[in-house]
């Protein structure tokens, strides 16, 4: 085949254009086109009222020369063989395989190290605190509407992790020559996800459909031999040895079960700070990293589709209007958005009673009447003294003043952007009405937060108006806290995915900081499975 790069068309064109564009551009007959298939395709809205669609395409030809013609655009870089992308298992395992690797938690890591174990024969054991996506999922949306929080159950734990209750993207900035994300989407659309996932430049799924999908997943695991336990805590990891002869031998489970395995997978999401406490005092590496804390800001979509996208605000291939916004402050701060969920609602994401914290959801209509990002100012660990259990301490502080602020009830704080920037007291919102559940108070949120990123929120609110016009708009709303955009602390692992100084345990995810959303932590979650299948095979 023949990949064609950078193919531009007009928004609105025509059915036959991209025939009509490969037969000119390689010259060839149409009888000698098989096949013009989608590997990708992205648009540029910089010229918002003149979009344009880019492809990449793929190209099956016959009666041609395939290597005359490759030859004939030597010098043009978007002419290309195309590469081979088909997913190749690193290993498969004997028949007479005794042990059994563990995955700890089921989050978008877990079950893919699961999955791709399962699929080499590895029959793994997964093990997830939390409940099945579908009574997960009950739970979750009782505390939305009742306030009633399962501290074991909720937005941050159980079958799916924390990518469940969000706009579901699938994409990321990760570089990934061997296409693992491509596997990735194929399990998903597997699995159900819409196919256009594997070409579209954004692909989302929304919650919805990853409930279902979560689930259809799950019981392939099941079909290949492996075993998912719910609701099952690991309250210690066994570990032997000393020095660099350290080795994990099982986990010690919340009902006191021990599980021997020499090969543990630490998937543990960036909200299991429990676990990360036994790690630290089992003496596991761990080290402090950035992470961000800040507000979600809401707006009608309808202004962001206009500001973005112009007279095609509505068009069904471009869809409800994202945006990525980054201003460095003059107190050497940066903020930026993050998560946008177009057509989307703001909800509480609290897994800690006493505590609020904000994250963003959409469905995969995009539908609802607000846009949503988190507005967030970066943390860096000399803010902390470099202490890795002193980030979390920080998130908690945060999250249980928001808690205070919103009223002790788990009502958010929330204020207009035109008091939040003036400093004056909270006024009632207006035509934006916020979205997150339970509910909000209305109230002044420069306590929320500290002062340095009170004073680079109100100076980069300003800034990012002047790229997209309204941003600013004192109706807008704000809704605190967003607190856990990625883990504050990350588990030090070496080349082979082992930690640096315990040999079997292979932390990976977001929770272990390797991660930054569905794809990338589906990604590493591929690799982590490859380096446990290679390692357990040198054993035999």
């Amino acid at each position: 085949m023949i990949r064609l790069n950078q193919v531009k068309l007009p928004l609105d064109h025509s059915d036959d254009a991209l025939q009509r564009f490969v037969l000119n551009k390689l010259s060839i007959a149409a009888e000698q086109l098989v096949d013009i298939h989608v590997f990708k395709r992205g648009y540029d809205a910089r010229k918002r009222n003149v979009i344009t669609l880019i492809y990449t395409l793929d190209i099956t030809l016959k009666d041609v020369d395939e290597s005359a013609i490759l030859s004939r655009f030597e010098k043009d870089q978007n002419v290309r063989v195309s590469p081979d992308t088909t997913y190749k298992y690193v290993a498969q395992a004997p028949a007479d395989l005794t042990e059994r690797p563990i995955v700890i938690g089921m989050g978008p890591c877990g079950l893919f190290t699961a999955l791709i174990l399962a699929q080499m024969g590895f029959k793994p054991i997964l093990l997830e605190r939390g409940k099945s996506v579908h009574e997960r999922s009950k739970d979750t949306f009782r505390f939305w509407r009742k306030g009633e929080l399962n501290t074991e159950s909720n937005v941050q734990f159980g079958e799916g992790g924390a990518g469940t209750f969000s706009d579901g993207k699938l994409y990321s900035q990760v570089k990934d020559p061997n296409f693992l994300g491509l596997k990735v989407k194929q399990e998903f659309v597997a699995a159900g996800a819409p196919a256009e996932i594997i070409y579209v430049n954004k692909p989302h799924i929304g919650t919805f459909k990853l409930v279902t999908m979560v689930e259809r997943m799950r019981r392939k695991i099941i079909e290949l031999g492996g075993e998912i336990r719910f609701q099952t805590r690991v309250e210690e990891i066994n570990i032997e040895g000393q020095g660099e002869n350290r080795q994990v031998t099982g986990v010690t489970l919340n009902g006191g079960e021990v599980i021997n395995s020499k090969h543990i997978t630490l998937a543990i999401g960036h909200s299991a700070r429990d676990t990360i406490a036994m790690l630290h005092d089992k003496g596991v590496h761990l080290e402090a990293q950035s992470f961000s804390v800040g507000f979600r800001i809401e707006h009608k979509q309808e202004m962001i589709d206009k500001c973005r996208f112009g007279i095609n605000a509505g068009h069904p291939i471009l869809g409800a209007a994202d945006y990525k916004l980054v201003h460095h402050c003059k107190n050497g701060r940066s903020v930026y958005s993050f998560c946008m969920c177009p057509g989307g609602v703001v909800v509480a994401a609290t897994s800690e009673t006493e505590a609020v914290v904000t994250n963003g959801m959409s469905q995969y209509s995009r539908s609802e009447r607000n846009a949503n990002s988190a507005i967030v100012v970066g943390v860096s660990p000399s803010d902390f003294d470099n202490d890795p259990l002193q980030g979390i301490a920080l998130q908690r502080k945060l999250e249980r003043n928001a808690y205070i602020l919103g009223g002790s009830n788990y009502d958010a704080p929330a204020q207009r952007v035109g008091d939040f920037l003036a400093g004056k007291d909270a006024k009632p919102f207006g035509p934006i009405e916020p979205s997150y559940k339970p509910n909000v108070k209305m109230t002044d949120l420069s306590t929320s937060l500290p002062d340095f990123a009170i004073d680079a929120i109100r100076e980069a609110l300003p800034a990012f108006d002047k790229k997209i016009r309204g941003f600013a708009k004192a109706d807008a709303v704000l809704t605190g806290v967003e607190t856990r955009t990625s883990s504050p602390v990350q588990i030090k692992r070496g080349p082979d995915y082992q930690s640096i100084n315990v040999k079997g345990l292979y932390p990976g995810g977001e929770g272990a900081g390797y991660a930054g959303g569905i794809l990338s932590a589906g990604i590493d979650g591929i690799k982590i499975a490859e380096a446990v299948a290679v390692d357990m095979l040198k054993e035999l």
